[in-house]
C-alpha cells in the first residue's frame, strides 16, 4: 500500500507505505518504491520527501530510502523539527 499527499504541483510527500509481515524481506517493499518513483514521474513531481521514525522499528524503512537515493533533510510542508520524526527527501529531476 502506498499513499501520496501533493505538497504543490513539483512536490508530493510519500504518506505511507507498508508491507504486510508475511511479505517482508520478500522484495515487495522495492517494489512499491519502484511503483512509487513511476507514478510521481507520471506526475511529474520533482521532488519526494517522507517522514518517518527515529526508533529501531523503522531502520529497515530508513534503509530502503536511502537505497533508493534519499536523504535526510530538515522538516518540509507543515511539520516542524521533534524528536520523533525523521525527514528525507529526494530529487527526482537531473
Amino acid at each position: 500500500m502506498d499513499a501520496y499527499k501533493e505538497l504543490d504541483a513539483t512536490h508530493a510527500e510519500i504518506k505511507s507505505m507498508r508491507t504486510a509481515k508475511a511479505y517482508r524481506g520478500k522484495g515487495v517493499a522495492v517494489k512499491i518504491m519502484e511503483h512509487i518513483l513511476s507514478v510521481a514521474a507520471e506526475r511529474n513531481y520533482q521532488r519526494l520527501s517522507l517522514e518517518t521514525g527515529p526508533q529501531e522499528f523503522f531502520t529497515p524503512a530508513r534503509k530502503l530510502y536511502e537505497r533508493f537515493g534519499f536523504e535526510y533533510c530538515g522538516p518540509f510542508g507543515d511539520y516542524v523539527e521533534d524528536p520523533y520524526s525523521v525527514f528525507m527527501t529526494k530529487s527526482l529531476v537531473d
